[in-house]
């Protein structure tokens, strides 16, 4: 198969081409072990609505003017005049009908059409790393004792989770929906070809630890139910470490390659008894936990190298079979003091996750003797047997492992800690932070390349039973207003340009704000769509137009995902000749992870890296020059 628009092919096992997408969008496939994923307390959260056609479609407009040209925004003014009035009011009529029926008509297609058939590689393409702190190891013992109190904290939060101890959060009158914390421990994504599974098992009471490509399921909790103590769990950790001085076979790589390619080895593979039980057992645990082989770190690229090695795993020849990239939580811990979380987005968004690291970096904090009031009843580890790879193995296993490198080649990453202001500042300018930084990346965008970018930002839509997203359509008449104000050639004084940010970053807020309460476009664009493929219906021609085209074409990803600790997540592009930023935004500083591809030449990772920095400096200079200004002798005449 192939990577997205960007013409690099993927080793295909088959020669058979890969299966079309169904036009019969069935629910998706779930299994569970016991217990409902829902919290009980949680009975008043909103059903997802149906917008008026009219009001997304005059929505929708307006992010695709300032992507478009004045005669490409008549040719669509027409062609969603006509949409409205013909195939769009049908379908509209259909999606009605399915959400007078479903609490949340969006949450399972958007899984299915979202994830578990999306055929390219979870790894990069999917898959985000959340960095911990950077951590310092004196020796092996250290090394151990750190990732033994981690899992043990972990442990903790997924009692919490079970015992619905989460704090409800309150957006206005609305509370926030909490289903995706109990949808991370014990998930795990199954590759069928065409649709993947994925299957929760909230009740596992184990992890299992990948060490050297070896695979042991650990108890963490004793016969009684209770946590064991960390002592017995670095204990047990040693004893893998001390049983394995030799590499074994890489199965892990398989879940790096395309999901189809995977698929069809995992189908053959879990044809063999032993296997079977094997997948099985590392399908079911809390989460997996690898102990990697350290590498040494190149000085200034600390950061760059820590979150390619959560999303990626560095190569094959390094740690990226030391992996299970299906497991929605992945642990990772590096005795050169890299540590994180590589996690698989199926059931969830960043913010759990990231408040994961949060809980047990402020127990590790607080508490130097955490993870000690667990019970000494260690219950010994067993190793998870796969068989001896055959020919058939080894060549999916060579496949994976040429893809993986050719993806890990790829990915260009770069961590930018700015630390000339942060949310301080920016909140002090009477501007929200968010807003702020997502207009500096337009701007960074605007001046490398002289043009605009449809920009993406998640937005969560958790007042809805079982929420995901919604995109914040970033890119606005405003802000471009702004960015050409920006340029050299402009006439426009500080003062002009301190107007039209505060003015793009407004846009941004008020379309934030709408997206947050369920009323962007994509998501009901996107109903409308998979009620045509449901029904056997064509797809309508606007969603070939030349605004829904360009407007879909997110060549700017983006996310904040705020920690107060030194800590941040990153993700590959989303399309070939884009980048991809997540970002966290502290009081005095900012950190963001920004990405893209080598092999296009259109993008510059590191000159839009130092445009950034320059357009967050500039921002704060009008700001700042306009403020002079204003309060200077002739202003007050």
């Amino acid at each position: 198969m192939r990577f997205p628009n960007n013409g690099k092919v993927l080793l295909n096992m088959t020669n058979a081409p890969l299966l079309q997408r169904t036009k019969q969008l069935l629910p998706a496939r779930y299994s569970s072990t016991k217990e409902s994923l829902s919290d009980p307390k949680q009975l008043n959260l909103l059903p997802y609505h149906v917008l008026p056609l009219k009001e997304t479609l005059s929505r929708f407009m307006s992010t695709v003017e300032p992507l478009l040209t004045p005669t490409e925004m008549k040719r669509q003014m027409k062609i969603t005049e006509e949409f409205l009035n013909g195939e769009g009011s049908s379908l509209q009529k259909l999606l009605e009908d399915v959400g007078s029926k479903e609490k949340n008509w969006l949450a399972d297609r958007w899984l299915k059409a979202a994830y578990l058939q999306y055929r390219s590689p979870v790894t990069v393409f999917v898959s985000p790393g959340m960095t911990f702190p950077r951590q310092v190891f004196k020796d092996e013992h250290d090394f151990l004792a750190y990732t033994s109190k981690v899992i043990f904290g972990l442990g903790e939060f997924n009692d919490m989770v079970k015992a619905h101890q989460i704090p409800i959060v309150k957006m206005g009158n609305n509370e926030l929906d909490n289903s995706q914390f109990g949808k991370v421990f014990g998930t795990c994504r199954i590759p069928r070809r065409g649709t993947d599974e994925i299957v929760y098992n909230p009740c596992s009471n184990y992890v299992v630890v990948i060490y050297k490509n070896h695979f042991y399921k650990m108890q963490i909790y004793d016969k009684e139910g209770k946590l064991i103590a960390a002592s017995a769990l670095a204990f047990q950790l040693e004893k893998i470490l001390k049983t394995e001085t030799t590499v074994g076979v890489a199965y892990g790589i398989l879940t790096t390659d395309s999901r189809d390619n995977w698929a069809d080895a995992y189908k053959y593979l879990s044809d063999i008894h032993v296997n079977r039980d094997g997948l099985k057992t590392i399908q079911g645990a809390l989460f997996t936990v690898s102990l990697d082989q350290c590498t040494t770190l190149k000085k200034g690229e600390e950061d760059d190298e820590l979150i390619s090695s959560l999303i990626h795993g560095s190569g094959s020849k390094i740690n990226s079979g030391n992996r299970w990239m299906d497991k929605t939580i992945q642990l990772v811990v590096n005795p050169n003091g890299n540590v994180g979380f590589t996690y698989e987005h199926s059931p969830a968004e960043g913010q759990p996750i990231a408040m994961m690291m949060d809980y047990v970096m402020k127990k590790l904090k607080e508490d130097p003797n955490f993870g000690e009031c667990g019970s000494k009843d260690v219950i010994p580890t067993d190793k998870i047997q796969f068989c001896k790879p055959n020919d058939r193995i080894g060549q999916w296993l060579n496949i994976a492992q040429q893809n993986l490198d050719e993806l890990a080649k790829s990915l260009q990453i770069k961590v930018i800690k700015f630390d000339k202001f942060g949310k301080d500042f920016i909140k002090k300018q009477r501007l929200g932070p968010d807003s702020f930084i997502q207009i500096a990346l337009q701007l960074a965008f605007f001046k490398m390349h002289l043009e605009p970018a449809a920009q993406y930002e998640s937005a969560h839509l958790r007042i809805f039973e079982g929420g995901r997203t919604e995109t914040i359509r970033s890119c606005s008449n405003e802000s471009i207003s702004f960015c050409r104000a920006m340029q050299n050639n402009s006439e426009a004084t500080d003062e002009e340009r301190a107007e039209k940010l505060r003015a793009a970053v407004m846009s941004h807020q008020m379309y934030a704000k709408l997206a947050l309460q369920g009323k962007g476009v994509d998501r009901h664009l996107l109903g409308l769509k998979v009620m045509a493929m449901e029904n056997n219906l064509p797809i309508p021609k606007f969603f070939s137009s030349p605004g829904f085209v360009k407007s879909s074409h997110f060549r700017m990803s983006t996310s904040q995902v705020a920690t107060k600790y030194d800590a941040f997540m990153g993700y590959g592009p989303a399309v070939d000749d884009g980048y991809a930023c997540c970002y966290n935004p502290r009081d005095n500083d900012i950190i963001l992870a920004i990405s893209a591809w080598s092999h296009c030449k259109v993008t510059d990772l590191l000159v839009f890296t130092k445009t950034l920095e320059q357009s967050f400096l500039e921002m704060k200079d009008i700001l700042d020059n306009s403020q002079q200004s204003s309060h200077s002798p002739i202003s007050k005449l």
